[in-house]
């Protein structure tokens, strides 16, 4: 595509069009912030085995990718979540961990929203998007004050899992049970031994 515009000097001999580069926009800038907690319940409720590699690539679909956070509690003693939490690290994801603590109800819980609001307030100076992974009405404040920034929010997480007010001062609602084909884990494809 060729832009044209007129030349301003003020002789007539010297109108001729001057051919321009057209703007190239730049890509938008994307932010990740991910509840681990609500997303593993999600998850739980789907019957989904999430690949993180591909849920990240879906959720940034041609944008700029600043940071990615993933915020979880951790039981220490637990192996295979220390696996999992490294791999996460070594795959592009900033991970915020907390040592859960236990209830007197028996649950446990660690509670991340402070870490998440923080960040949120922080990153949203070095983004055009910020993409959330939660439903805690916790959040709300800390969204609404990031969307009068300018800064657009997208929430994804279920419409069962995700507060009202939540749904209600974000810019974008995305239910992830849409998301499932482009997020779920692929188990590789037996080859099939002709008879």
């Amino acid at each position: 595509m060729q832009l044209i515009s007129r030349s301003t000097q003020s002789s007539p001999s010297t109108h001729s069009p001057s051919i321009q580069a057209p703007l190239s926009e730049a890509p938008e800038r994307v932010v990740v912030l991910i509840d681990g907690a609500n997303l593993f319940y999600a998850a739980m409720q789907l019957g989904l085995e999430i690949d993180y590699t591909r849920l990240l690539h879906c959720l940034t679909k041609g944008r700029l990718l600043v940071r990615a956070y993933f915020y979880t509690g951790v039981d220490r003693t637990n192996e295979k979540q220390q696996r999992f939490l490294l791999w996460m690290r070594h795959n592009g994801y900033r991970v915020v961990a907390k040592d859960l603590i236990q209830h007197p109800d028996g649950s446990r819980k660690a509670d991340l929203n402070i870490e998440m609001a923080v960040d949120m307030l922080t990153l949203s100076q070095h983004c055009d998007r910020i993409v959330l992974l939660s439903g805690t009405g916790d959040l709300t404040y800390a969204v609404d004050h990031v969307a009068y920034r300018g800064v657009q929010i997208e929430v994804v997480s279920l419409p069962t899992m995700t507060s009202d007010s939540l749904i209600n001062v974000c810019d974008r609602f995305v239910d992830l049970s849409k998301l499932k084909p482009e997020i779920e884990k692929l188990r590789p494809v037996q080859a099939r031994i002709p008879d």
